[in-house]
């Protein structure tokens, strides 16, 4: 049994480095998702009474601030996730990709045209849009959503915040580069 011993210390330390390192794989996502949802019930709680539980809301992809007509992986996974968010939040939220009238841009998403919005969220009577746009920096993506009044122009809600620039993130925003560098 003694000899035992140093050969059961170091499985057991090899065990350890190993599940830090799937604990560290895992926690990346969640943190995305927790980043999401957190802006989605700040947006909630900023509109307060101006968002009917009973009417629908639409959710338009996020794209990029440099480029409107433009979206990413990333633009797309934060609409769905956002809109998961309202969704769990007891919010009506009408799923843009079954509609043919929705501008579709081919691995873009449903980006939401300004002449179309007010057409769309009329055959909805859909009380509010999601909007949003994200930015990329040295190390970090910013995003900024709000919720828009079809009708109207007028914001009734708005939540800034940030994202670490981890290889997710980075492969989701880039296909096309060596993300292998970022944690």
């Amino acid at each position: 049994m003694k000899s035992l011993r140093p050969l059961l210390l170091v499985v057991a330390l090899a065990g350890c480095g190993t599940f830090s390192n799937v604990y560290e794989a895992e926690t990346v996502p969640a943190q995305l998702y927790a980043a999401n949802y957190r802006a989605a019930d700040a947006l909630v709680a900023t509109a307060g009474d101006q968002l009917d539980l009973e009417r629908p809301i639409l959710m338009a992809t996020v794209v990029d601030i440099d480029d409107l007509e433009r979206s990413s992986t990333l633009g797309r996974f934060l609409s769905e996730s956002v809109s998961a968010r309202f969704t769990q939040n007891k919010y009506k939220m009408v799923e843009m990709k079954l509609q043919s009238s929705v501008y579709m841009k081919r691995a873009e998403g449903e980006l939401m045209l300004t002449r179309q919005v007010r057409e769309i969220a009329n055959a909805h009577q859909a009380q509010a849009v999601v909007v949003g746009t994200y930015s990329r920096a040295s190390g970090v993506v910013f995003v900024n959503l709000k919720v828009v009044k079809p009708e109207t122009n007028l914001i009734i809600s708005a939540q800034d915040y940030s994202l670490p620039m981890s290889r997710n993130v980075c492969v989701m925003l880039n296909r096309d580069v060596d993300c292998r560098d970022i944690r």
